[in-house]
Protein backbone atom coordinates (compact mmCIF):
# COMPACT_ATOMS: atom_id res chain seq x y z
CA UNK A 1 0.00 0.00 0.00
CA UNK A 2 1.75 2.80 -1.17
CA UNK A 3 0.88 6.79 -2.15
CA UNK A 4 -1.20 6.93 1.03
CA UNK A 5 -0.83 9.67 3.68
CA UNK A 6 -0.08 8.27 7.68
CA UNK A 7 -2.10 9.89 10.23
CA UNK A 8 0.30 10.12 13.03
CA UNK A 9 -2.18 12.64 14.75
CA UNK A 10 -2.98 10.32 17.71
CA UNK A 11 -0.52 7.38 18.88
CA UNK A 12 1.74 9.64 20.86
CA UNK A 13 -0.87 10.91 23.20
CA UNK A 14 -2.19 8.12 23.24
CA UNK A 15 0.36 5.84 24.07
CA UNK A 16 1.58 7.92 26.81
CA UNK A 17 -1.52 7.96 28.47
CA UNK A 18 -1.92 3.91 28.29
CA UNK A 19 1.42 4.13 30.11
CA UNK A 20 -0.52 6.07 32.73
CA UNK A 21 -3.18 3.62 32.81
CA UNK A 22 -0.70 0.85 33.61
CA UNK A 23 -0.19 0.75 37.39
CA UNK A 24 -4.23 0.32 37.73
CA UNK A 25 -4.73 -1.84 34.74
CA UNK A 26 -2.18 -4.41 36.35
CA UNK A 27 -3.88 -3.95 39.85
CA UNK A 28 -7.78 -5.13 38.16
CA UNK A 29 -6.17 -7.54 35.82
CA UNK A 30 -3.95 -9.22 38.59
CA UNK A 31 -5.55 -8.64 41.68
CA UNK A 32 -9.44 -7.92 41.23
CA UNK A 33 -10.64 -10.03 37.91
CA UNK A 34 -9.10 -13.17 39.36
CA UNK A 35 -11.54 -13.01 42.46
CA UNK A 36 -14.25 -12.43 40.32
CA UNK A 37 -14.30 -13.86 36.78
CA UNK A 38 -15.20 -17.57 36.51
CA UNK A 39 -14.33 -18.15 32.74
CA UNK A 40 -11.68 -21.01 33.72
CA UNK A 41 -14.71 -23.17 35.45
CA UNK A 42 -17.46 -22.22 33.26
CA UNK A 43 -15.83 -23.46 30.15
CA UNK A 44 -15.92 -26.74 31.20
CA UNK A 45 -19.70 -26.97 31.90
CA UNK A 46 -22.55 -27.23 29.29
CA UNK A 47 -23.78 -23.60 28.00
CA UNK A 48 -26.96 -23.18 29.30
CA UNK A 49 -27.60 -19.27 29.12
CA UNK A 50 -28.84 -18.93 25.32
CA UNK A 51 -31.28 -15.93 26.80
CA UNK A 52 -28.28 -14.10 27.38
CA UNK A 53 -27.92 -13.76 23.18
CA UNK A 54 -29.61 -10.22 23.14
CA UNK A 55 -28.61 -7.26 21.15
CA UNK A 56 -28.95 -4.89 24.38
CA UNK A 57 -29.10 -1.50 21.60
CA UNK A 58 -31.55 0.18 24.01
CA UNK A 59 -30.79 -0.57 27.47
CA UNK A 60 -27.58 1.23 27.75
CA UNK A 61 -26.29 -0.95 30.63
CA UNK A 62 -24.10 -3.07 27.92
CA UNK A 63 -22.12 -0.43 26.29
CA UNK A 64 -21.61 -2.79 23.09
CA UNK A 65 -22.70 -6.72 22.46
CA UNK A 66 -21.21 -8.92 19.70
CA UNK A 67 -22.18 -11.62 17.74
CA UNK A 68 -20.06 -13.71 15.02
CA UNK A 69 -19.83 -16.42 13.27
CA UNK A 70 -16.84 -18.38 12.41
CA UNK A 71 -15.69 -21.07 10.33
CA UNK A 72 -11.71 -21.46 10.21
CA UNK A 73 -10.92 -24.42 7.88
CA UNK A 74 -12.83 -24.13 4.56
CA UNK A 75 -11.01 -25.67 0.62
CA UNK A 76 -9.41 -23.04 -1.50
CA UNK A 77 -9.89 -20.16 -1.95
CA UNK A 78 -12.08 -19.32 0.64
CA UNK A 79 -9.60 -20.97 3.57
CA UNK A 80 -12.15 -19.36 6.07
CA UNK A 81 -15.33 -17.75 6.84
CA UNK A 82 -15.42 -15.15 9.21
CA UNK A 83 -18.86 -12.57 10.23
CA UNK A 84 -17.99 -10.63 12.82
CA UNK A 85 -20.50 -7.81 13.85
CA UNK A 86 -20.44 -5.12 16.90
CA UNK A 87 -23.64 -3.24 18.41
CA UNK A 88 -22.43 -0.28 19.80
CA UNK A 89 -18.81 1.38 20.26
CA UNK A 90 -17.13 -0.21 22.67
CA UNK A 91 -14.70 2.30 24.32
CA UNK A 92 -11.70 0.78 23.51
CA UNK A 93 -8.35 1.15 21.58
CA UNK A 94 -8.12 -1.86 19.61
CA UNK A 95 -11.61 -1.78 18.74
CA UNK A 96 -13.35 1.46 17.87
CA UNK A 97 -13.00 3.34 14.60
CA UNK A 98 -14.37 6.35 15.40
CA UNK A 99 -14.42 7.83 12.00
CA UNK A 100 -17.19 5.85 11.79
CA UNK A 101 -19.20 6.50 14.68
CA UNK A 102 -23.06 7.23 14.30
CA UNK A 103 -24.22 10.38 15.69
CA UNK A 104 -25.13 8.89 19.00
CA UNK A 105 -22.33 6.41 19.04
CA UNK A 106 -23.99 4.46 21.37
CA UNK A 107 -25.75 3.35 17.96
CA UNK A 108 -22.56 2.53 15.71
CA UNK A 109 -22.94 -0.99 14.08
CA UNK A 110 -20.63 -2.98 12.08
CA UNK A 111 -20.26 -5.62 9.92
CA UNK A 112 -17.24 -7.19 8.79
CA UNK A 113 -17.15 -10.32 6.45
CA UNK A 114 -14.43 -11.63 4.63
CA UNK A 115 -13.34 -14.84 3.07
CA UNK A 116 -9.66 -15.88 1.41
CA UNK A 117 -10.88 -15.96 -2.08
CA UNK A 118 -10.03 -12.88 -3.98
CA UNK A 119 -12.42 -9.54 -3.45
CA UNK A 120 -14.32 -11.31 -0.55
CA UNK A 121 -14.25 -8.53 1.98
CA UNK A 122 -17.07 -6.75 3.39
CA UNK A 123 -16.96 -3.96 5.99
CA UNK A 124 -19.37 -1.48 6.90
CA UNK A 125 -20.78 0.65 9.62
CA UNK A 126 -24.71 1.79 10.43
CA UNK A 127 -26.36 3.54 12.35
CA UNK A 128 -28.52 1.17 14.07
CA UNK A 129 -31.02 3.74 15.26
CA UNK A 130 -32.20 3.43 11.31
CA UNK A 131 -30.26 1.12 9.29
CA UNK A 132 -30.96 -1.82 11.79
CA UNK A 133 -33.80 -4.12 12.88
CA UNK A 134 -32.67 -6.19 16.26
CA UNK A 135 -35.45 -7.90 17.77
CA UNK A 136 -34.75 -6.81 21.94
CA UNK A 137 -34.94 -11.22 22.67
CA UNK A 138 -32.21 -11.45 19.64
CA UNK A 139 -34.21 -14.13 17.63
CA UNK A 140 -33.07 -12.17 14.94
CA UNK A 141 -30.78 -9.25 14.29
CA UNK A 142 -30.54 -7.43 10.43
CA UNK A 143 -28.18 -5.09 9.22
CA UNK A 144 -29.22 -3.13 6.48
CA UNK A 145 -29.88 -5.37 3.91
CA UNK A 146 -26.65 -7.36 4.21
CA UNK A 147 -26.48 -9.75 7.14
CA UNK A 148 -29.40 -11.66 8.97
CA UNK A 149 -28.75 -13.68 11.73
CA UNK A 150 -31.71 -15.90 13.34
CA UNK A 151 -31.29 -16.98 16.78
CA UNK A 152 -33.57 -20.01 18.08
CA UNK A 153 -30.52 -21.33 19.84
CA UNK A 154 -29.68 -24.02 19.34
CA UNK A 155 -30.32 -23.61 15.57
CA UNK A 156 -29.09 -20.67 14.03
CA UNK A 157 -29.81 -19.01 9.78
CA UNK A 158 -27.22 -16.52 8.53
CA UNK A 159 -27.82 -14.83 4.98
CA UNK A 160 -25.19 -12.29 4.34
CA UNK A 161 -25.84 -10.13 0.94
CA UNK A 162 -22.46 -8.79 0.55
CA UNK A 163 -21.06 -6.51 -3.13
CA UNK A 164 -18.58 -9.36 -4.36
CA UNK A 165 -20.27 -12.33 -2.28
CA UNK A 166 -23.05 -14.22 -0.75
CA UNK A 167 -23.33 -16.40 2.41
CA UNK A 168 -26.20 -18.80 3.99
CA UNK A 169 -25.77 -21.16 6.30
CA UNK A 170 -27.97 -23.04 8.64
CA UNK A 171 -25.63 -23.70 11.89
CA UNK A 172 -26.57 -26.44 15.12
CA UNK A 173 -24.51 -24.82 18.05
CA UNK A 174 -23.65 -27.76 20.75
CA UNK A 175 -23.65 -27.02 24.45
CA UNK A 176 -19.45 -26.88 24.50
CA UNK A 177 -18.87 -22.87 25.77
CA UNK A 178 -15.82 -21.54 26.01
CA UNK A 179 -15.62 -18.57 28.11
CA UNK A 180 -13.09 -16.04 26.82
CA UNK A 181 -14.35 -13.47 30.39
CA UNK A 182 -17.30 -14.30 33.00
CA UNK A 183 -17.63 -11.25 35.05
CA UNK A 184 -20.64 -9.28 36.36
CA UNK A 185 -18.81 -6.23 33.94
CA UNK A 186 -18.42 -8.39 30.46
CA UNK A 187 -19.27 -11.87 29.42
CA UNK A 188 -17.65 -13.67 25.83
CA UNK A 189 -18.46 -16.76 24.73
CA UNK A 190 -17.70 -18.99 22.16
CA UNK A 191 -19.95 -22.25 21.45
CA UNK A 192 -18.97 -25.06 19.46
CA UNK A 193 -20.74 -25.52 16.72
CA UNK A 194 -21.56 -27.48 12.78
CA UNK A 195 -22.44 -25.66 9.74
CA UNK A 196 -24.17 -26.14 5.98
CA UNK A 197 -24.44 -23.94 3.17
CA UNK A 198 -23.53 -21.98 0.70
CA UNK A 199 -20.55 -19.42 -0.53
CA UNK A 200 -21.77 -17.54 -3.46
CA UNK A 201 -19.99 -15.06 -5.99
CA UNK A 202 -20.21 -14.21 -9.89
CA UNK A 203 -19.15 -18.06 -10.41
CA UNK A 204 -21.61 -19.55 -8.89
CA UNK A 205 -22.91 -21.19 -5.60
CA UNK A 206 -19.95 -23.91 -3.61
CA UNK A 207 -21.47 -26.21 -0.95
CA UNK A 208 -19.71 -26.17 2.49
CA UNK A 209 -20.07 -27.95 5.52
CA UNK A 210 -17.60 -27.98 8.03
CA UNK A 211 -17.12 -27.37 12.22
CA UNK A 212 -17.57 -23.79 13.23
CA UNK A 213 -18.00 -21.05 16.40
CA UNK A 214 -21.18 -19.30 17.44
CA UNK A 215 -19.92 -16.30 19.31
CA UNK A 216 -21.39 -13.52 21.59
CA UNK A 217 -20.21 -10.96 23.59
CA UNK A 218 -21.80 -8.22 25.83
CA UNK A 219 -19.67 -5.60 27.61
CA UNK A 220 -20.60 -2.29 30.33
CA UNK A 221 -17.72 0.50 29.29
CA UNK A 222 -17.91 4.23 30.22
CA UNK A 223 -18.85 5.00 26.55
CA UNK A 224 -22.77 3.84 27.35
CA UNK A 225 -22.62 6.89 29.26
CA UNK A 226 -22.08 9.79 26.18
CA UNK A 227 -23.24 9.98 23.01
CA UNK A 228 -19.94 11.30 22.13
CA UNK A 229 -17.38 8.91 20.61
CA UNK A 230 -14.91 9.10 24.23
CA UNK A 231 -11.08 10.66 23.53
CA UNK A 232 -8.78 8.02 22.48
CA UNK A 233 -7.06 8.80 25.31
CA UNK A 234 -10.05 8.36 27.56
CA UNK A 235 -10.96 4.87 25.74
CA UNK A 236 -10.38 1.82 27.90
CA UNK A 237 -6.44 0.84 27.46
CA UNK A 238 -6.96 -2.80 25.86
CA UNK A 239 -4.08 -2.17 22.81
CA UNK A 240 -3.14 -6.03 21.62
CA UNK A 241 -5.86 -8.63 20.82
CA UNK A 242 -5.42 -11.63 18.70
CA UNK A 243 -7.43 -14.71 18.56
CA UNK A 244 -6.93 -17.71 16.59
CA UNK A 245 -9.44 -21.02 15.53
CA UNK A 246 -6.97 -23.91 13.91
CA UNK A 247 -9.72 -26.85 13.55
CA UNK A 248 -6.88 -29.81 14.48
CA UNK A 249 -9.11 -32.83 12.72
CA UNK A 250 -12.65 -33.45 12.36
CA UNK A 251 -13.14 -33.84 15.99
CA UNK A 252 -10.70 -31.44 17.56
CA UNK A 253 -10.97 -27.33 17.50
CA UNK A 254 -8.24 -25.04 19.51
CA UNK A 255 -8.94 -21.56 20.14
CA UNK A 256 -6.34 -19.53 20.91
CA UNK A 257 -6.85 -15.95 22.28
CA UNK A 258 -4.11 -13.33 23.27
CA UNK A 259 -4.88 -9.68 25.03
CA UNK A 260 -3.37 -6.78 26.49
CA UNK A 261 -4.04 -3.81 28.31
CA UNK A 262 -1.23 -1.04 28.73
CA UNK A 263 1.56 -4.25 28.14
CA UNK A 264 -0.76 -5.97 30.78
CA UNK A 265 -2.05 -9.75 29.79
CA UNK A 266 -5.54 -9.62 30.33
CA UNK A 267 -6.32 -13.18 28.69
CA UNK A 268 -3.79 -15.94 27.24
CA UNK A 269 -5.21 -19.02 27.00
CA UNK A 270 -5.79 -21.96 25.09
CA UNK A 271 -9.35 -24.28 24.47
CA UNK A 272 -9.61 -27.50 22.87
CA UNK A 273 -12.76 -29.00 22.48
CA UNK A 274 -14.35 -31.85 20.82
CA UNK A 275 -17.50 -33.15 18.90
CA UNK A 276 -17.60 -36.21 21.28
CA UNK A 277 -18.23 -33.24 24.55
CA UNK A 278 -15.51 -33.09 26.05
CA UNK A 279 -13.31 -29.79 26.86
CA UNK A 280 -10.13 -28.18 27.98
CA UNK A 281 -8.87 -24.61 29.06
CA UNK A 282 -5.35 -24.73 29.07
CA UNK A 283 -3.84 -21.29 30.88
CA UNK A 284 -0.06 -22.20 30.44
CA UNK A 285 0.45 -20.73 27.14
CA UNK A 286 3.42 -18.80 25.41
CA UNK A 287 2.69 -16.71 21.99
CA UNK A 288 5.77 -15.05 20.44
CA UNK A 289 5.72 -13.51 16.93
CA UNK A 290 9.33 -15.51 15.17
CA UNK A 291 9.16 -12.76 12.20
CA UNK A 292 6.98 -9.34 11.23
CA UNK A 293 6.01 -8.62 7.96
CA UNK A 294 8.89 -6.10 6.49
CA UNK A 295 6.47 -3.44 5.88
CA UNK A 296 3.97 -1.95 8.33
CA UNK A 297 0.35 -1.96 7.11
CA UNK A 298 -1.56 0.56 6.15
CA UNK A 299 -5.33 0.77 6.54
CA UNK A 300 -7.71 2.90 4.48
CA UNK A 301 -7.23 5.86 6.79
CA UNK A 302 -3.08 6.15 6.85
CA UNK A 303 -2.65 4.03 10.30
CA UNK A 304 0.05 1.99 10.32
CA UNK A 305 0.41 -1.44 11.68
CA UNK A 306 2.90 -4.27 12.48
CA UNK A 307 1.55 -7.51 11.61
CA UNK A 308 2.86 -10.73 11.77
CA UNK A 309 4.23 -12.98 9.14
CA UNK A 310 5.60 -16.22 11.30
CA UNK A 311 4.40 -16.84 14.81
CA UNK A 312 4.41 -19.77 17.36
CA UNK A 313 2.04 -20.89 19.57
CA UNK A 314 2.89 -23.53 22.65
CA UNK A 315 0.47 -25.02 25.02
CA UNK A 316 1.47 -27.50 28.15
CA UNK A 317 -0.81 -28.55 30.85
CA UNK A 318 1.74 -29.24 33.94
CA UNK A 319 4.78 -29.25 32.06
CA UNK A 320 3.86 -31.80 29.01
CA UNK A 321 3.15 -30.45 25.61
CA UNK A 322 0.07 -30.50 24.74
CA UNK A 323 0.05 -28.48 21.33
CA UNK A 324 3.05 -26.83 19.60
CA UNK A 325 2.94 -25.32 16.40
CA UNK A 326 4.23 -22.86 13.84
CA UNK A 327 2.63 -20.63 11.44
CA UNK A 328 2.86 -18.18 8.37
CA UNK A 329 0.59 -15.81 7.14
CA UNK A 330 -0.13 -16.29 3.87
CA UNK A 331 -3.15 -14.73 2.94
CA UNK A 332 -4.30 -11.12 2.14
CA UNK A 333 -5.15 -9.35 6.15
CA UNK A 334 -8.76 -7.91 5.35
CA UNK A 335 -9.14 -4.80 7.40
CA UNK A 336 -12.16 -4.02 9.80
CA UNK A 337 -11.81 -6.26 13.12
CA UNK A 338 -11.64 -2.62 14.90
CA UNK A 339 -8.35 -0.75 14.07
CA UNK A 340 -6.88 -4.31 12.80
CA UNK A 341 -7.24 -7.11 10.20
CA UNK A 342 -7.99 -11.09 10.26
CA UNK A 343 -6.56 -13.16 7.81
CA UNK A 344 -5.17 -16.76 7.72
CA UNK A 345 -2.24 -18.92 7.88
CA UNK A 346 -0.64 -22.04 7.20
CA UNK A 347 1.00 -23.88 10.38
CA UNK A 348 2.59 -26.91 11.13
CA UNK A 349 3.17 -28.93 14.65
CA UNK A 350 1.77 -31.62 17.01
CA UNK A 351 -0.57 -31.92 18.96
CA UNK A 352 -0.84 -34.92 22.11
CA UNK A 353 2.24 -35.99 19.84
CA UNK A 354 1.25 -36.45 16.54
CA UNK A 355 2.13 -34.64 14.00
CA UNK A 356 -0.43 -31.56 12.14
CA UNK A 357 -0.90 -29.23 9.58
CA UNK A 358 -3.07 -27.22 7.75
CA UNK A 359 -4.74 -23.66 7.62
CA UNK A 360 -5.93 -21.43 10.41
CA UNK A 361 -7.63 -18.28 10.64
CA UNK A 362 -6.18 -15.56 12.43
CA UNK A 363 -7.73 -11.98 13.88
CA UNK A 364 -5.04 -9.17 14.90
CA UNK A 365 -4.83 -5.43 16.31
CA UNK A 366 -1.58 -4.17 17.62
CA UNK A 367 -1.80 -0.61 18.87
CA UNK A 368 1.05 -0.99 21.46
CA UNK A 369 3.68 0.83 19.05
Amino acid sequence: MTGQTVDRSDPVPATRSRRLWRPAVRALLDGALPLIDKRMAESVRPFDRPDMMRPHLASRKFAWTHYGIFVPRLPGPFRYLNIMTLIGATGTVVFDNDYLAAPDARNTATVLSSTAAPGHHFYRAYDAADECAFEEDGSRIAFGDNLIIDNSYPKFRVTGRYDSFDVDLEIVASDQASWFVRNPVYDHVSLLAQCSGTISSPDGPVSISAPCTVEYARCMTPQSLTRRALPESWKLPADFFTYQIVQLDDRHQLLLTDVRASGVTACKLAYIRTVDGSARVFDDVVFDVLEYADALHVDPRGREMRVPRVLRWQVRDYGRAIVEFEAEIDSEWRYGHGKGYVGAYTYRGSFDGASINGTGYIEWVDCEV
